[in-house]
């Protein structure tokens, strides 16, 4: 192995860091709402099983309630993921290896159909994934059009004439700067 690459899987590409004083204070928050989740949980059981037992009032609203409550107090802690470990990343560009030690990649973008996902944005998509700063000869795009639409083809033309217009013009002004990524969103 060479030294070059010894040196560089040596060095991660990124740091990972705990932030502790928000740890604190998000592991506090999603105690106290979980506890008043359960206690609204409890609520509306025993409601219902009063509700039940008197038939007294129609008990479909309730029901209702109880499962909307449920599916957002299970969408809540499944958002809370995130703010249970909270951490900040310290990326290293400059630790990545030289272009001829990247993997080839390939980039595989899937269409069915040209009124669900206009032709204009998966153009779009393709000429921004054909502009990615890496390698030429090492990247590879990929369209899948599954619906076989004679527009998305047409699209895919004409985008590449302008794919060959913007490479050239890229190559001679903006190469280094990753400002052809700002064109497309």
């Amino acid at each position: 192995m060479t030294p070059q690459i010894m040196n560089s899987t040596s060095h991660p590409l990124h740091l990972c860091h705990l932030k502790k004083s928000t740890l604190i204070i998000n592991r506090l928050y999603i105690l106290f709402h979980s506890i008043a989740i359960f206690i609204l949980i409890f609520f509306r059981i025993s409601s219902i099983l009063t509700l039940f037992h008197s038939k007294n009032q129609p008990l479909v609203p309730h029901l209702l309630i109880f499962i909307s409550e449920l599916t957002l107090s299970f969408l809540w802690f499944l958002n809370q993921s995130f703010y249970w470990r909270p951490v900040t990343r310290t990326v290293f560009p400059e630790r990545l290896p030289e272009d001829d030690q990247l993997p080839p990649i390939d980039v595989f973008i899937c269409t069915a159909d040209p009124r669900a996902e206009p032709p204009l944005g998966v153009m779009n998509t393709v000429i921004s994934a054909m502009a990615l700063n890496y390698p030429a000869g090492k990247l590879t795009v990929y369209l899948s059009d599954d619906g076989g639409c004679p527009v998305t083809l047409e699209a895919m033309r004409e985008a590449l004439k302008f794919a060959k217009l913007l490479g050239a013009v890229l190559q001679q002004v903006w190469y280094k700067d990753n400002l052809s990524r700002s064109l497309f969103y």
